[in-house]
C-alpha cells in the first residue's frame, strides 16, 4: 500500500500507525490529518475507496457514523452560545409533545450527555425507510416512556441522540440540522462535512467494505450481552445495516447521529 500526501517531520510516528493499520488488514482506504497551530503537519490517505480498487483520493468523503454526533453536538453548542437554547431547560420548552408519558423531567443537558433515557426507538421501526423520515421518528420519540429514570444513568443513544437534538434545533430554528449545519458551520469554515449527501458528490464517497462477521457470541468486556439488555434493544430499534451508506436513500437522509460523511 502506497501512502500519498505529506508527513512533516516529528510527526512520522502518525504514518508509521496509519500504515499498519493496511499491514494488520484492519484497513482498505483511510485518510488522516492532524494540524498544528492551524497548519497541517499531516496529511495522508491510501489504499482503496471501494471493493473495486478504486484509488483513495485526497478529497473522498466516507460515512464517519458516530463521529457525525460531534458536528450536531456543535450545533447545538453554537445554538446556546447565541442565546437560543438553554441546556438546564426541559425539552419540552422547546418541543412540548416530548412531554408525554413521563418526560416532562427530561432537560436539553440529558440529551447531550446520554441521561435522557430515550436511547433507541419504541416501538422499533420496522423499515430503514421510517428512519429517513424526521416527522415519523421525533413522533415516536415523543410518544414513548423514558426507559429509565431521566438523569439518573447514562445509556448510549446510538442513534436516538440526533434526532432528539435535530427536532429541539427544528423547533427553535424551523429548519433542519443539515441545512443548519451546511449554512451555519461547514460552509462558513470551508469544512468538506455532510449532514445530508447532495448526489453531486456521489462520484467521491468511498464505500464501505463490511468486515465477514465471525460468528462469535457479541460480549462486552468478556461478558455475554444479552439480547434483551437496553444496549441491543435500542440499537436493533432502527434497522440499519452495514450496506445501507452504500445507498443513495441513506445519503440524502438527515441521521445526525450517524449519517455525517466527511474526509480528514
Amino acid at each position: 500500500m502506497e501512502t500519498h500526501g505529506t508527513c512533516k517531520p516529528g510527526f512520522e510516528a502518525v504514518q508509521d500507525a496509519f500504515e499498519a493499520n493496511f499491514a494488520e488488514g484492519l484497513e482498505i482506504g483511510a485518510a488522516a490529518a492532524v494540524t498544528l497551530d492551524g497548519e497541517f503537519v499531516v496529511d495522508i490517505w491510501g489504499g482503496d475507496a471501494d471493493s473495486e480498487g478504486s484509488p483513495w483520493q485526497r478529497d473522498t468523503i466516507v460515512n464517519v457514523y458516530s463521529t457525525t454526533k460531534t458536528m450536531a453536538a456543535t450545533c447545538m453548542l453554537m445554538l446556546a452560545d447565541r442565546g437560543e437554547l438553554d441546556f438546564d431547560a426541559p425539552v419540552a420548552r422547546y418541543w412540548p409533545e416530548f412531554a408525554q408519558n413521563g418526560k416532562e423531567g427530561v432537560l436539553v443537558s440529558h440529551v447531550m450527555a446520554h441521561t435522557a433515557g430515550v436511547p433507541g426507538f419504541d416501538p422499533p421501526l420496522a423499515t430503514i425507510e421510517q428512519l429517513y423520515d424526521l416527522e415519523a421518528v421525533a413522533d415516536n420519540l415523543a410518544a414513548q416512556a423514558p426507559w429509565w429514570q431521566p438523569g439518573t444513568a447514562s445509556g448510549y443513544h446510538a442513534i436516538s441522540q440526533g434526532n432528539l437534538q435535530g427536532e429541539i434545533l427544528y423547533r427553535i430554528t424551523g429548519r433542519r440540522m443539515a441545512d443548519w449545519f451546511r449554512t451555519e458551520v461547514a460552509e462558513p469554515l470551508g469544512a468538506d462535512f455532510w449532514m445530508s449527501v447532495p448526489a453531486s458528490e456521489d462520484h467521491r464517497v468511498g464505500a464501505l467494505v463490511p468486515p465477514v462477521f465471525s460468528g462469535d457470541k457479541l460480549t462486552i468486556n468478556g461478558q455475554d450481552v444479552s439480547a434483551d439488555s437496553i444496549a441491543v434493544r435500542a440499537l436493533l430499534s432502527a434497522p440499519m445495516t452495514a450496506t445501507e451508506p452504500a445507498t443513495r436513500e441513506w445519503r440524502a437522509a438527515e441521521i445526525p447521529a450517524a449519517g455525517g460523511f466527511g474526509n480528514a
